[in-house]
């Protein structure tokens, strides 16, 4: 079963200017076939060539469902990847789901990392998660035209399936809910950065034998390297590719949770790292719930972290830059 589309759109269409890495359904993005629910933006930072990627699929697995994700490749063939993740991930996922349900397999009751109590779809869609995504990286490394030795993508992906909402992370990519709280937007982060940083991360890592520093001139930045070799000094701890860190603890086994969808719960923010390493949560949720109009809040919160980067480290390289923002309630 492919990706369920609406009979309105002709397919996946690219964008232009500054939608280059991204996909969408054209005009079948809507609420009652009018409005839009979300918008995707990316913009290339100072360092080449764009390694961002994004997608956003309308009646996805059902009607109304919705897939987003967003995909922040490195290494000298992170574009590669990234765009490859970004055209195979959510039919493979779709292709999992649908695998699962006619086999008929007992679904166990296990508790997400999120909150509330998970349904059987999440336990469906789980499965189908850690199955595609494992799926996916076998993809990538039997791509003879592609050495993803060091090379690799993050991975954050998103799945609405009526008031179900199932989050499945790899990397230091994130998802943020705006939620309204006494009157006022707040951000509820819905995933964990997997950076070397954290000491499960780091603990696994070194069980593996590989190498858990930081360099000296960013202190703050861990970093895992192989045991006997000062490369690659890979600032993630789990991420698509990277195949020669795969046997030293960096995993493609994506952190999934579960949140259920509340009157409360006005939208959804999928960035990359270039966003985050400026903008704060409170930040984004506060330029998303601001924008003129759905369309235009993606690219209000790119342009915020660019403005930003040139602020806070005025000698760095910008880095790329992608936003998906998916509204969750009919709101003008």
């Amino acid at each position: 079963m492919g990706i369920c589309i609406s009979s309105a759109s002709s397919g996946i269409h690219q964008a232009e200017d500054g939608f280059e890495n991204v996909a969408y359904l054209q005009e079948t993005i809507a609420y009652n076939g009018v409005q839009k629910i979300g918008s995707l933006y990316s913009k290339v930072g100072s360092k080449g060539l764009n390694q961002d990627a994004a997608s956003l699929y309308h009646d996805y697995g059902m009607e109304g469902g919705v897939f987003c994700g967003v995909f922040d490749g490195h290494g000298k063939n992170g574009h590669l990847v990234s765009k490859m993740v970004k055209d195979r991930l959510a039919s493979l996922l779709l292709r999992q789901r649908d695998a699962l349900a006619k086999t008929g397999v007992n679904i166990s009751r296990e508790r997400a990392d999120g909150d509330l109590h998970p349904s059987e779809t999440f336990d469906q869609w789980k499965r189908a998660c850690i199955s595609a995504f494992k799926v996916m990286d076998k993809e990538i490394k039997l791509r003879e035209s592609l050495d993803c030795s060091y090379s690799g993508t993050t991975a954050v992906v998103f799945i609405k399936q009526g008031e179900d909402m199932i989050i499945a992370n790899l990397g230091d990519s994130r998802a943020v809910l705006g939620a309204i709280s006494d009157d006022r937007i707040i951000p509820v982060q819905l995933t964990t950065d997997l950076k070397p940083s954290l000491p499960s991360e780091a603990d696994r890592i070194r069980k593996c034998k590989g190498r858990v520093l930081a360099l000296q001139e960013q202190p703050h930045i861990q970093r895992v390297w192989l045991p006997n070799e000062d490369s690659p000094g890979l600032a993630m701890s789990r991420a698509f590719g990277d195949f020669r860190l795969k046997d030293y603890g960096v995993i493609a086994l994506p952190r999934i949770s579960y949140h259920r969808l509340t009157s409360s719960d006005q939208f959804l923010v999928l960035a990359t790292d270039g966003v985050w390493d400026v903008l704060s949560n409170e930040q984004v949720v506060s330029i998303v719930w601001a924008a003129e109009n759905k369309q235009e809040a993606a690219i209000a919160v790119v342009e915020a972290a660019v403005v930003a980067w040139r602020k806070k480290f005025p000698s760095s390289n910008v880095d790329d830059c992608t936003v998906v923002c998916l509204f969750l309630q009919n709101r003008e």
